[in-house]
Order: structure tokens, then C-alpha cells, then sequence
């Protein structure tokens, strides 16, 4: 590391710097600082008001062997110089911060300078000679001694209030909202990323869970996952005070992550740090980095759950399945919790996570009720049991109760635990919006849905969709649609417009949005088949080809007779569609619970098996 070569001694403020000895003093009085930010204010002042790049103090100070550090040891000199001058990021008087390039000395320098010679910079004489007192020297000198006082009072009531001021800003301007962008992997394996995107979703839990903070969840944050923006205007679209980025690499059985907190209208940087831990104790790193940061920024709070011990190989199973469940790969995600149980079987958040599998497989008519609904309430209750202030537990146990019991009062108790130990977990919210709408609520569930938007207008973009098309207000649920597709066009929302313009009785933009369905999730094959069904027989020749899909889909593995029945209900088969929905109720398909929303069923509604079916579930009467 090399060694900065000073010149001499510079004021600047209140300070002394000696740039031959890298030492530093305030009026006199020596200030304790390490080597290397020592080095950063010499390389600084000897070039006051030039912007001295990030890259140059590279060169200057770090090897080029350890460049992943870099960023991290500069923030933190950077962190202890403005501590130790009592300067301020946002609104410094020494030290200024350029964004993405590097930093400028810009208080005014007297020097270099010799302290021995240094009488005529402050108006005294040489030390080697005596200073006369007020009372020895002639009226001239008086009065030179009594400006130099007052100027320095001066001086320093001035530096004073800057300092209340300044505390006093940041006192009422505080960060109350932060986003956590998704790390970098620096491992050097694009198959470790799942690690870096599960370690950014469990720090952005614990800062939701262990700070005051609005935390911005880390689907809205993820949407900015490589994107090369300038920070204020990322912070500006997720609408947050501050952003938490860094990277994360592991290599063995070590994990090194580096952090830095800035402050999102100066692009100012508050707070910086690097964490290094071995594998066994990583787990608990993402607690520890949501504790440092919220009382960085005055926002802890007292957590009631102790942190309990993970093995870093169930550790990485569940992150791994984390992963492939936020991309839709639910059966490999299944596995992946399976893992992790077994690896731990005191593991709650897993248990969670393996629940969430199987309700996935039931909801998409693709696992038998019968067999999967047992096995989701089973590993819910167990999330629960082994932890009680386990939000996500009680969320997956909420939704097994109301969907396989059909005890809907009970399972919506649970929905609002999991709401009451987590009021930002809006995955409940949305899930309990949707249960609103199956008990006939649909004004309560659509002003529950905007509580989940309205904390976090990013996450499921279509959530409000599906909540208005349940609720029948088509016109607005596709006014809902358009403006979410505006904003961005790749969401594929045409499952949903198809919906509504089907209950708007309106085929020819129901197939439209069909078609564009299927090419969206990459099937032109399927798109270009039900374009020329429609073009030959209309409506129900489309509908005939989806009943052909699903009966040959049928032979292979399972599928929901709830979804053979919408299909035959929309085809008018009375009998067919009433005999598939009695098999659902034998099966306790959780698909049952919405056939009151959909106006395909309309028409057998005045029949006795159909009341009889609906009575027996406890939905409530037909409007």
C-alpha cells in the first residue's frame, strides 16, 4: 500500500493537518484517526477544490489484488475522515462527495506552511519571540489582539450553529423509507445468484421486521435488478428516502458482503460497511445488517423472536427454492423445500415455503386436493408450531383452513394474524382481498386490495385486476389492466382482459386477449390454433379446442374437473358441468370457492344440485 509524501502543515477550520507525519489536530489537541483515512485527507487537501477520482485513490492507496475491497474500505475512511472532522455527507464544509466519480476538499487551505515560521499567517510574531500581552503592547497592537479574539469567538459561534443546523435538519428530515436493490454477485458463478437475490430478500425482511422503516418489498425492488440508473432517480420511482445497495460474494465456505446506505436526493452516502462471515454463520448475517442500519438510523425496534440457529446447507436449499418460486418454477422450488426440512426439520420458514408449494400445485388444477390439501395444512401448522411470530406460517396455515375446511371464519382469523405480526406483508392482504370476494364482500375486498397496492404499488401489478374481475366490474378491472400495461407493457395481464371480456359477453376481444395470452408466455403454436378455431366456429370452437387440451393434459396427470366444468359451463352443458363440479366438492378443490364470481355458472344457478352444492360449502346466496 503506498504512502502518501506530505509537504508540510495546512489549515483548514479548526484543523492542522502535518502531511510529512499524516497527523491531524484541532486547535492543538491531536485527533485519533487511523492510517488510511489519514492518508485520504492528505491526497485531498494537497489538491483543494479538484475532484479526485475513486479510481486515482485506488491507485494511490489499494493494490490492484484486492479490488472487490476497494469500494468498501474507501467508504469507510471516507465514513471516519467526515467523523472525525464532524463533517456531513449531505451538507459537508470539508469533504464533498461527486456521485459515481469521487470526492472534493472544498474548505478554504492556508499552507503548506512551517509551524516555526508560520507568525505572519496569523498575525503574530515569530516563536522564537514573545508575544506582548494587551497591556505591554502600544494601542495598534490592542486593538490587533482584540480583533483576533473576537474573530476567532466569531469564528466559532458560527461554526457552532452550522453544526445545530445542520442536527437540526437531520432531525426532521430523517429516512423513514428504504429500498434494498438486489446485490451483486461478485462470486464469479452466474449460478450463485440465487444466493445473491435470496440474501437481498431476507435482509429487506429483517429491515421490515427489525426497524421502523418503510421497507419497499423486494419485488418492486427487483425490477431495478442490473439497471444502470442514477440512484435519486431509482429512489424517485420507488418513491424512498434512502437505497441500500452492495454486493455479496461467496467462495468456500466464506461469505463477504459489503454495504453502503445513501441518502437518495444528494446521492449522499450515510453509512457503509463490510461484513465477512463463514458459511455456518450466515443465516444470521441479514438480522445483523438490518439491526446495524436501523440504528444507524434511529429506527430500531425491539424484536420479540430470538434469532434460532439455520444449517448453511438448509439455509441454501431454502434460498435456492426461494428463487426458483418467484420464477414459477413451483415443482422444482417444492423440491428444493423438501430439502431443507429434511436437512432441518426445525426449520419454520421452510416449512412455510413447502406449504406455499403445495397450495400453488392445488390452485393451478394440477395436484389432486385430495392427497396435496393434508399435506399443505400439515406443513403449515408445523411453520406455526415451531414459530408462533412466524407471519408467513400463519399465512399459508389462514389459506389452507379457509381453502380445504372451508372454515372460512377461522381462516380468515389466521390471514389477520399473519397481517397483525407483519401490516406490510402484503401477500396476505391480497389473499385476503381474494377471500372477501368468495364470501360475497367484494366492496371490503376491493378497498383491502388497495391497502396492499397502496403499500407497495409495485407487487403484483395484477392483483387489483384479479380482485375487480371477481368483484364483475369489468369495465373497471380492464381500465385497471390498460394503465398497469401502460406503465409496463411486459406484464402479462391478457389472462385477466380475456376474463373480463368474456363476463362482458364480448368474444371476439376475449380471443384477442387469449391469443395474446398464449404468445406472451411463449406458445405462438397454441395462439395461431384458437385464432383459426375462432375464425371457423367462433367462441365455442375455441372453447372446444381448450377441452381438447385439457382431456389429452388429463391422460398424463392430473387436472382439476373444476376447470373441465368452467369450460363445459361456457359450452352450456348443464349435466356435464354440474356433474364435474359435484366431483370438486368430493375432492374439496379449493377451485369451488370462486365459482359464485364467475357468470358462466349463471344459468345453473336456479338448479337444486347447485344450491345444494353451494349450501354445503357455506358460500353465501346467489345475488
Amino acid at each position: 500500500m503506498a504512502v502518501v509524501e506530505g509537504n508540510g502543515t495546512v489549515r483548514f477550520g479548526l484543523f492542522e493537518l502535518d502531511t510529512r507525519t499524516a497527523q491531524l489536530s484541532r486547535n492543538g489537541v491531536r485527533v485519533r484517526l487511523q492510517k488510511q483515512p489519514l492518508q485520504v485527507l492528505c491526497i485531498l487537501v494537497e489538491r483543494p477544490g479538484e475532484v479526485v477520482t475513486r479510481e486515482d485513490l485506488q491507485k494511490l492507496l489499494w493494490s490492484s489484488d484486492v479490488f472487490v475491497d476497494f469500494d468498501q474500505g474507501l467508504n469507510k475512511s471516507i465514513a471516519k475522515l467526515r467523523g472525525a472532522l464532524g463533517d456531513s455527507a449531505e451538507s459537508p464544509r470539508y469533504i464533498e462527495t461527486i456521485p459515481r466519480t469521487g470526492y472534493r476538499f472544498i474548505a478554504p487551505v492556508a499552507g503548506p506552511i512551517n509551524l516555526n515560521n508560520s507568525a505572519s499567517e496569523i498575525g503574530a510574531k515569530p516563536a522564537n519571540e514573545e508575544i506582548p500581552s494587551p497591556q505591554q503592547s502600544d494601542p495598534r497592537a490592542r486593538q490587533r489582539w482584540i480583533w483576533i479574539v473576537l474573530s476567532s469567538f466569531a469564528v466559532a459561534v458560527l461554526v457552532a450553529a452550522g453544526w445545530l443546523l445542520e442536527h437540526q435538519r437531520h432531525a426532521v428530515d430523517p429516512v423513514r423509507s428504504l429500498a434494498v436493490l438486489p446485490l451483486d454477485n461478485l462470486s464469479g458463478d452466474p449460478n450463485q445468484q440465487y444466493f445473491a437475490d435470496g440474501m437481498t430478500d431476507e435482509l429487506t425482511t429483517m429491515l421490515a421486521k427489525d426497524s421502523t422503516l418503510r421497507v419497499i418489498s423486494r419485488t418492486s425492488a427487483m425490477q431495478f435488478k442490473g439497471v444502470r440508473k442514477p440512484l435519486p432517480e431509482i429512489a424517485h420511482a420507488l418513491n424512498v428516502d434512502g437505497i441500500l445497495e452492495g454486493s455479496i460474494s461467496r467462495s468456500g465456505n466464506q461469505v463477504h458482503m459489503t454495504l453502503q446506505l445513501i441518502r437518495a436526493n444528494t446521492d449522499a452516502h450515510l453509512w457503509a460497511e463490510s461484513y465477512d462471515r463463514d458459511s455456518k454463520d450466515v443465516a444470521a448475517l441479514p438480522r445483523e445488517v438490518a439491526r446495524d442500519i436501523a440504528a444507524r438510523l434511529h429506527s430500531s425496534v425491539g424484536s420479540t423472536t430470538p434469532a434460532r440457529y439455520v444449517s448453511p446447507e438448509a439455509h441454501d436449499a431454502y434460498l435456492f427454492g426461494r428463487f426458483l418460486w418467484f420464477r414459477g418454477q413451483n415443482e422444482e422450488a417444492g423440491k428444493e423445500f423438501r430439502k431443507a426440512v429434511e436437512l432441518q426439520p426445525d426449520y419454520a420458514l421452510a416449512w412455510a415455503g413447502l406449504s406455499s408449494y403445495y397450495g400453488v400445485a392445488i390452485l393451478q388444477g394440477s395436484a389432486d386436493p385430495v392427497q396435496t390439501m393434508p399435506q399443505a395444512e400439515a406443513a403449515a401448522q408445523k411453520a406455526v408450531d415451531l414459530d408462533g411470530q412466524l407471519a408467513e406460517g400463519h399465512l399459508v396455515l389462514g389459506a389452507s383452513i379457509f381453502t380445504y375446511h372451508w372454515d372460512f371464519a377461522r381462516g380468515l382469523q389466521e390471514i389477520s394474524r399473519a397481517i397483525e405480526l407483519d401490516p406490510r406483508l402484503t401477500q396476505a392482504i391480497h389473499m385476503r382481498a381474494r377471500f372477501l370476494n368468495v364470501l360475497g364482500r367484494h366492496d371490503e375486498a376491493i378497498q383491502t386490495q388497495k391497502t396492499a397496492s397502496e403499500i407497495d404499488p409495485f407487487e403484483r401489478p395484477w392483483a387489483m385486476v384479479t380482485i375487480l374481475d371477481e368483484a364483475r366490474q369489468y369495465d373497471a378491472a380492464l381500465a385497471e389492466a390498460h394503465r398497469k400495461l401502460m406503465a409496463d407493457p411486459q406484464i402479462n395481464m391478457y389472462r385477466l382482459i380475456a376474463m373480463a371480456y368474456r363476463g362482458k359477453g364480448m368474444p371476439r376481444e376475449w380471443e384477442q386477449a387469449y391469443e395474446r395470452q398464449l404468445q406472451a408466455e411463449g406458445d405462438p403454436t397454441s395462439a395461431a390454433a384458437i385464432q383459426r378455431a375462432f375464425q371457423h366456429g367462433g367462441q365455442k370452437a375455441v372453447i372446444h379446442f381448450q377441452l381438447d387440451q385439457l382431456q389429452s393434459k388429463s391422460k398424463a396427470g392430473y387436472v382439476s374437473p373444476v376447470d373441465l366444468a368452467l369450460l363445459y359451463a361456457q359450452l352450456g352443458d348443464q349435466e356435464k358441468t354440474l356433474e364435474l363440479l359435484e366431483q370438486g366438492f368430493r375432492e374439496h378443490s379449493p377451485l369451488l370457492l370462486w365459482i359464485q364470481t364467475d357468470p358462466a355458472y349463471d344459468f345453473v344457478h336456479a338448479d337444486p344440485r347447485w344450491r345444494s352444492l353451494t349450501h354445503s360449502m357455506g358460500l353465501p346466496p346467489d345475488n
